[in-house]
């Protein structure tokens, strides 16, 4: 009996128009403990792989109706039937054939006349493979699925809504390259009616970058909610990401991992903004009737490289109908299939296309431009943008 045959039996099927050879191997493989059922074209495979699961198929390929090489191909062509194994049964000289099967995905091949101890042997050896691939194929969906906990877990540190302020317009958006991300922004109240704003991007991506976003994102509101004891909102953002850089770098050391953070304090009846650019893509800011935008360059080092950094607070005023736009780097580095980069002048372009448009609707035309420059390539960075315009 076959070592695989153990536990609960293997199905096999057999796919021969020659009846000799189809109760041939029958008889073999059902000493061998397996489960055969028969076929004797293509077709006929096909109506009973239907009806119920294999773990194996030994398939002729001279036959009529549908030959072994049609068959075959319609099985690797389904994503739900392409993981069976399929033995060819060849004759023993046929090397072009075998070749040829093999290219197509075919498992392995038995030459004819059937030789019991190879039949067996390459039965066994498939059978193993399938074992390990299903294997395989259950801790790939138990990891999808615990990565899809993960991403919804990770939403829920984004926030639902953003404020809604009486002559402030806000928008934002968050495309994962992966399942989970390391960017991250956010947008929340702050004492005597002030708002904060962040837009950050954690080092590196995937699940450890999502892990320190969630850190980053935590400590970052709880810190500036109690630094809001002090009444200068400069004071606030720079000691707000002075603590957590010396938290991150002390206790966090071995994981070597950092954000850059653009974080700010925003006064909606003034306008004013006091911020601190931690090594962040320079924000946008577009100005009503002026002809260029300007930008909020870095104020510090990245949070979290080393103990006792020092950041600086800066400010500037967003004046009814300006625009505030923050970004990642991987709106500006999103590449084409010719590993073209959309780059910041594309971006800026889109901002002074549609002055007066809403800020939803600008970030959604930025979304479609990225969408259209990327095509169907692979996303090789998060993206996330934040927008907020003054009246």
């Amino acid at each position: 009996m076959s070592v695989l045959s153990d536990g609960p039996q293997h199905r096999l099927l057999v796919v021969d128009d020659s009846e000799m050879n189809r109760d041939l191997l029958s008889r073999r493989l059902q000493r061998q403990g397996f489960l055969v059922e028969l076929a004797q074209d293509g077709q006929q495979a096909l109506e009973a792989i239907a009806a119920q699961a294999f773990d194996l198929i030994l398939l002729d390929i001279m036959m009529p109706v549908m030959n072994g090489y049609d068959l075959l191909e319609r099985l690797k062509a389904d994503p739900a039937l392409r993981h069976i194994p399929v033995i060819m049964i060849t004759a023993i000289d046929d090397a072009e054939s075998i070749a040829r099967c093999i290219d197509m995905g075919a498992e392995d091949h038995l030459p004819k006349p059937f030789n019991p101890a190879i039949l067996r042997a390459r039965v066994d050896s498939a059978l193993a493979k399938k074992r390990l691939r299903d294997r395989e194929q259950v801790y790939a969906k138990s990891l999808e699925r615990e990565l899809a906990i993960g991403r919804d877990i990770q939403r829920s540190f984004l926030p639902d809504t953003l404020p809604s302020v009486d002559g402030w317009d806000l928008s934002a958006r968050f495309q994962p390259a992966r399942q989970v991300a390391g960017d991250f922004y956010d947008a929340f109240a702050l004492p005597d009616g002030r708002l904060g704003l962040v837009m950050a991007d954690v080092c590196d991506k995937g699940v450890g970058a999502a892990l320190f976003m969630a850190l980053f994102r935590s400590l970052l509101r709880v810190l500036a909610r109690q630094e809001f004891s002090d009444p200068d909102p400069r004071t606030v953002v720079v000691h707000t990401l002075a603590s957590i850089n010396d938290y991150i770098a002390q206790t966090h050391s071995k994981a070597n991992m950092f954000a850059t953070v653009f974080f700010a304090v925003l006064s909606p009846a003034t306008g004013e903004l006091q911020y601190v650019n931690a090594g962040h893509d320079p924000p946008v800011v577009l100005d009503p009737g002026s002809p260029a935008p300007r930008r909020l360059a870095p104020t510090g080092p990245a949070v979290g490289l080393q103990a006792g950094l020092l950041f600086r607070a800066e400010s500037t005023v967003l004046a009814p109908g300006a625009l505030l736009l923050a970004f990642t780097d991987g709106v500006t580095d999103a590449r084409d299939q010719d590993a073209q980069m959309f780059g910041e002048d594309r971006l800026l372009a889109l901002l002074g296309a549609e002055p007066d448009a809403s800020v939803g609707a600008l970030l959604d035309s930025i979304e479609a431009a990225l969408a259209s420059h990327v095509g169907d390539g692979p996303r090789f960075d998060d993206i996330s943008l934040l927008a907020v315009r003054h009246g």
